[in-house]
């Protein structure tokens, strides 16, 4: 584990967002989450450093994770890996470390000979915190694509996979967002009317639209183009749901709009619970569930589905009050920072 540092900067590169936290004497003092769609080129990622800098300028040490590897702009995992070491190396090259799922915090050029261990390891350092801070807990981090859920207990992560692959198999990996999931994977149909209405398989709408219809997303989270590329509204995102089951936006009164869009947070929570039962086997009984991310009021929802008392990290991370939400919400990227301070 790396010595004490004043102040240490953490980073998750994902596909859609780069996460920043920054950390000072042992708390975290800032954090962000700004859009860098890779899928556009790697290029991206100088505009979201660009617009962190206030959050990591003047560290001591940076610590890294990364989920970026999987994106379409890259050829395979191990070269996305290798792409995004080259970025770190580039960008900082004194006083970074990696964070992999066995070896921990490493350099960076120890890291490049172990990319099974950095792909997409950002779930276990989140959850390595947790271990640490709670001992026992079902964790969950709901981001805007994908719902990480992790077993704790006796202070260490109880994980079955080790890999996107396996994760998937397990249940600790589920792909579906806050934001940026698309309604029709999660339910073939939906109640329009008293009748189930077909949807129609198109990228109509997100699951942005079923929150902001729900009145439950905050609009900083939603940081991608809709998915007609016009605007962010309330009636904008009723003219999205509604492409869904061939309506206008007008074909319904606003409560029949909600009643869709909880329909299709329904089945996303059902789709998230079937994984957590299978996961939450692991932790007693009296473990809560700890959330983090910015579907945390989705997974509020879902600790009252498995009878489980709910704690934010937010709540426990070591942070300034103002900083709290913001860390939780870059949970992976205030994480590796903790870890990296030991």
């Amino acid at each position: 584990m790396a010595q004490q540092k004043e102040i240490i900067a953490g980073f998750d590169i994902g596909g859609a967002h780069l996460k920043v936290a920054r950390v000072e004497d042992g708390k975290v003092t800032a954090a962000a989450t700004v859009a860098a769609p890779l899928r556009l080129g790697i290029d991206t990622l100088e505009a979201a450093f660009q617009q962190t800098a206030p959050i990591h300028a003047g560290a001591e040490l940076r610590a890294f994770t990364m989920t970026g590897e999987l994106s379409e702009a890259f050829p395979s995992r191990a070269a996305g890996v290798a792409a995004l070491l080259d970025e770190i190396a580039a960008r900082f090259p004194a006083d970074s470390l990696v964070y992999a799922t066995r070896a921990g915090l490493v350099p960076v050029e120890q890291a490049r000979g172990i990319p099974d261990e950095i792909a997409s390891a950002n779930w276990h350092a989140t959850a390595s915190l947790v271990a640490k801070i709670a001992g026992d807990a079902l964790f969950v981090d709901m981001g805007s694509t994908t719902t990480d859920i992790l077993a704790v207990a006796g202070g260490k992560v109880v994980n079955d996979g080790d890999s996107d692959a396996t994760r998937l198999a397990s249940g600790e990996l589920v792909y579906t967002g806050f934001v940026r999931s698309f309604p029709f994977a999660l339910c073939s149909q939906a109640p329009v009317k008293g009748r189930f209405t077909p949807l129609m398989n198109e990228y109509f709408a997100t699951m942005a639209d079923v929150y902001r219809v729900l009145g439950v997303l905050r609009e900083s989270d939603d940081q991608h183009r809709t998915a007609d590329n016009k605007e962010k509204t309330l009636s904008a995102s009723i003219t999205r749901l509604a492409r869904l089951v061939g309506r206008d936006a007008g074909d319904l009164e606003p409560q029949g709009w909600r009643h869709i869009a909880s329909w299709f947070s329904e089945h996303q929570l059902r789709l998230i619970h079937d994984a957590a039962f299978l996961v939450s086997g692991k932790v007693p009984d009296h473990a809560p569930v700890v959330g983090a991310g910015i579907g945390r009021w989705q997974i509020e929802r879902l600790a009252g589905r498995l009878a489980r008392p709910f704690t934010d990290l937010a709540e426990i991370m070591p942070a300034k009050e103002d900083a709290r939400i913001a860390a939780s919400d870059a949970a992976p990227a205030a994480a590796v920072a903790l870890l990296a301070g030991g």
